[in-house]
């Protein structure tokens, strides 16, 4: 039985998305990190599986998988395609996506832009999660980054210069340090001005990516409680910019942007390891 998929991305950040709301496909985590691989499957930066909603209020639920086969909690990026396909395919503008880190509300608006409402961010250090006690403001590592959950943990580091750390040396060192018992997902970010930011993502279990929706969240949540932008923030990334608010009123983190279907196909599931 051959398996369809849904190949899309947001700002080149890719995903790999399955429907299994009507039956199974054998989905184990060996055999998503094997359909990540650029190489010998289908390549993603993330595995994305839809599921029937199993809780009041919701239209799907999302699972995110890293390329490794590891899961993840949230991936904003990949929360607005699904967004997208079921507006395209189902002809909802509104949805609700259940996901491991919580309902997430999304919208499609009259241009093909989504907005997806990532909810409150997590600021004590139990639920980032750290390994210890400590300020999420300062973490008491080099370089002095701020820590957040948005329904996976995230360390954002503001340079004075986008060069004076380098992401693909840095990144995996800093993802795997003791201070994070789940690996955490390393930001480097740039303030432009009050209101924009230059950003790349090592993202945990996926490496250097195009762009990363939850971490362009963290980053100005972190930036915000350190007094660098305002709550409206464009944030630059290698694949394009998104637009993130920090709502004031009620404490959640609305995302902004495109999401893209490159193209549509099938696998053998038992093609690849179980």
């Amino acid at each position: 039985m051959m398996t369809p998929f849904s190949k899309m991305h947001g700002l080149g950040n890719d995903f790999v998305v399955v429907d299994e709301r009507v039956e199974r496909h054998g989905l184990t985590p060996a055999r998503i990190a094997a359909l990540a691989d650029r190489h010998r499957g289908i390549g993603c930066d993330q595995f994305v599986v839809l599921r029937p909603a199993c809780r009041e209020g919701a239209d799907v639920f999302v699972r995110f998988f890293n390329a490794d086969g590891s899961e993840s909690g949230a991936c904003g990026n990949a929360s607005r395609c699904v967004a997208d396909l079921l507006w395209r395919g189902e002809g909802r503008r509104q949805s609700v996506l259940q996901t491991r880190a919580g309902l997430l509300p999304a919208s499609v608006d009259e241009a093909g832009l989504v907005s997806v409402d990532m909810g409150v961010p997590a600021l004590d250090w139990r639920d980032v999660p750290l390994a210890e006690p400590v300020d999420t403001l300062h973490l008491p590592l080099p370089g002095d980054p701020a820590a957040v959950s948005m329904g996976n943990p995230h360390a954002t580091f503001f340079l004075a210069d986008r060069l004076d750390l380098d992401p693909v040396v840095a990144g995996p060192l800093l993802e795997h340090d003791a201070l994070f018992p789940e690996r955490a997902n390393i930001g480097f970010a740039q303030i432009l001005s009050g209101a924009a930011m230059r950003l790349r993502v090592w993202e945990r279990g996926s490496g250097l990516t195009l762009a990363c929706g939850s971490g362009a969240c963290a980053a100005v949540v972190n930036a915000v409680r350190r007094g660098l932008v305002a709550r409206t923030c464009r944030v630059e990334m290698d694949g394009g910019a998104l637009s993130i608010t920090w709502r004031e009123e009620d404490g959640h983190v609305l995302m902004t942007g495109p999401a893209t279907t490159s193209f549509v196909g099938s696998f053998d599931p038992e093609a690849y390891p179980s």
